[in-house]
């Protein structure tokens, strides 16, 4: 990763997040903190971005995260709901409005015929004000073509559209 990074959709998300006096954080499997790096390309990240994590392995979104052993062994790492723990879990131990999350398979092995190569869900969990009953997680579920790098640049690509347009649709409810 170089400081040549496309800084188009990073600042569209950055306005967004300024806008709206929100935080992010990321969990980061598949992507091992490429959007971090594509998120702190934009001077001024600190006003909004608290933290990134690489949760690669089991055990480390257990630990870092929360993930449930259950959902690891009945869905397995890449599935919608470790994707929507993950979510939840970044946003809650860094205490920030958004959560985004990513976990998938890169390539060019690790495929099955559930989750084939370039299979990826992306998670966004959002933090409400306490006692609004209004926060929530989504994910959806992706596949890509493409080896392993243009996998993971597309995933980061996905990841920060789907958190611009959760952000636009919170803005939408809340104006």
């Amino acid at each position: 990763m170089n400081d040549e990074i496309d800084r188009e959709l990073p600042m569209k998300v950055a306005d967004a997040l300024r806008e709206t006096d929100d935080t992010l954080a990321v969990a980061e499997s598949c992507t091992g903190g490429l959007i971090g790096a594509a998120v702190t390309a934009v001077p001024g990240a600190s006003d909004y971005f608290e933290a990134g994590l690489t949760t690669y392995a089991y055990d480390a979104k257990r630990g870092q995260l929360g993930v449930s052993r259950e959902a690891l062994d009945e869905h397995g790492a890449v599935s919608a709901p470790v994707a929507r723990e993950m979510a939840r879990g970044v946003r809650d131990v860094t205490d920030v409005t958004w959560g985004v999350s990513t976990t998938g398979i890169a390539g060019p092995t690790g495929g099955t015929d559930g989750n084939p190569v370039g299979t990826v869900y992306v998670g966004v969990a959002y933090a409400g004000p306490w006692g609004s009953e209004s926060s929530y997680a989504t994910t959806s579920r992706y596949e890509f073509d493409g080896d392993r790098a243009t996998i993971r640049a597309k995933t980061v690509e996905q990841a920060l559209e789907d958190l611009l347009s959760e952000v636009d649709a919170r803005e939408d409810v809340t104006a």
